[in-house]
């Protein structure tokens, strides 16, 4: 069959496309930026196109011959992300009618029966899945409760709240039963959803084969990792925005992040029906909660984790590029720049370029950037807790500590963009050129300030900048030397 995938740049697309290829579909990817998809190993094995869910014009020539529709689109950390989500289905459910599709797959979120009175996020993911199924194409709206797997939201708060806390004290909605999936399970539903026999139109409840509490997931999860047993105890009076601030601090996931998250586990989430195994050819067995942990902590040790929740952008937030003098920028732009002479070829300076961040560190003054990312997270912003995918090797469009990779041209350029919360666009540039014998290693930090707040930012760090900035690029060039 000949695909689309609305979401190929998020978590569960990016894993989703290869498996579609390997089922012998022809793949199509829809991403507003589809230098984000360059490298992918798979990019070579299907069609890229650039377009957006919330772009009408842009979804009639990608939906052209299209069977199937995967939809894996949302913009939960977005304000007014409802009416966005609303907008975006309802154009790309009118765009598929129109181009002749056959179906529609959305993967939605596992609710109680009765929707009164669900979260934001749950609310919003059941309006999808129910503008779908009332739009004119045939709709599998398949809903998931807490995915268990390396890199995904769901699974990163689990894991840091259970390893760093050796005792919690925790809200009612720890009680609140779930039916927890892995990861390999939601993609095998979704690839058999593809090519379902018929012309379903309803919605089908996916889930692991064990219904859990939270705590019985942490206390699980501390089994698996070889942790001694974790001491839970309740207090009924945390709120979910309280439970969020304190997610915000001990965990990378952010507090836009975590809020609509545990909103949604106050909800009971457990299966009330599993018809659609009785429709598959080769039904899906089900992943054991331990067993869903157990491959996960693998990938995460080998290095070989696929996608991360980080990866995608913010929606409706697209990159800007690097300004290079005020007139441009519409202000004043701020830079520190910094050239330094290296030794050593190209690159072997790139080498140390590229493994920047994560646990090798910003190459500087590392007290410094820890209380600026403490006092990101108390604001509610990323902090520096994201870390990096791959040790040695980063990819267009994925996060990097505080920053996104906006360019990268490897062995050339690294550029990124700040997503700290700072009162104006803030990005680094690294380059290497060669230079003689050696190599010239290049650093510009640019700033374009917001308002009198962003220039009073700037110049009270400035005092800094030679400690920061001169210790980076003097350390990167001695790492290359080594």
């Amino acid at each position: 069959m000949r695909v689309l995938v609305a979401g190929a740049t998020g978590y569960i697309g990016s894993r989703l496309v290869p498996r579609l290829v390997a089922a012998g579909h022809t793949v199509r990817c829809l991403a507003r930026d589809p230098g984000k998809l360059r490298d992918q190993p798979w990019a070579g094995e299907v069609e890229v196109v650039r377009g957006d869910v919330l772009d009408r014009e842009s979804l009639d020539p990608a939906m052209a011959e299209v069977d199937v529709v995967h939809y894996l689109v949302h913009s939960l950390t977005s304000r007014g992300f409802a009416e966005t989500d609303r907008r975006a289905a309802t154009t790309v459910a009118a765009a598929a009618a129109d181009a002749g599709v056959g179906r529609v797959v959305y993967l939605g979120g596992l609710h109680p029966p009765v929707t009164a009175g669900l979260s934001d996020h749950l609310a919003s993911r059941t309006e999808v899945g129910r503008i779908f199924l009332d739009g004119p194409v045939p709709a599998v709206v398949l809903q998931a409760g807490v995915v268990i797997g390396s890199g995904s939201a769901s699974f990163e708060m689990l894991r840091y709240l259970t390893e760093r806390l050796p005792v919690s004290v925790t809200p009612r909605w720890v009680h609140t039963r779930t039916q927890p999936i892995a990861i390999r399970d939601v993609l095998a539903h979704l690839v058999a959803a593809t090519s379902l026999p018929g012309e379903p139109n309803r919605t089908f409840d996916i889930g692991g084969p064990d219904v859990l509490t939270y705590a019985d997931m942490m206390r699980g999860y501390a089994r698996v990792a070889g942790l001694p047993r974790r001491v839970i105890v309740p207090v009924p009076l945390l709120t979910p925005w309280l439970s969020a601030q304190w997610v915000n601090l001990v965990t990378p996931v952010p507090r836009s992040l975590a809020v609509p998250l545990i909103e949604s586990l106050e909800h009971e989430a457990v299966c009330t029906e599993d018809d659609l195994r009785d429709l598959l050819p080769e039904p899906v067995d089900p992943t054991p909660y331990e067993r869903a942990v157990e491959l996960a902590l693998a990938r995460m040790r080998d290095g070989e984790v696929e996608s991360h929740w980080s990866a995608a952008s913010p929606a409706g937030a697209p990159s800007d590029s690097l300004p290079s003098d005020p007139s441009w920028s519409g202000g004043s732009v701020r830079v520190d720049q910094r050239t330094v002479h290296c030794a050593v070829p190209p690159e072997r300076l790139w080498r140390v370029v590229e493994g920047i961040g994560g646990q090798n560190g910003w190459y500087s003054f590392p007290l410094a950037w820890a209380v600026r990312g403490w006092a990101d997270r108390l604001a509610g912003g990323v902090g520096l807790r994201r870390g990096r995918r791959d040790p040695a090797r980063l990819h267009l469009g994925e996060a990097l500590d505080w920053w996104r990779v906006e360019a990268i041209e490897r062995g050339r350029l690294l550029r990124l963009r700040a997503e700290m919360k700072v009162p104006g666009s803030a990005w680094l540039e690294l380059t290497v050129t060669p230079d003689g014998d050696g190599s010239l290693y290049g650093q510009r930090a640019v700033f374009v300030p917001r308002g009198l707040t962003g220039q009073l930012y700037w110049w009270m760090l400035w005092p800094f900048h030679g400690v920061i900035f001169g210790g980076m690029a003097r350390n990167i060039v001695r790492t290359a030397l080594r």
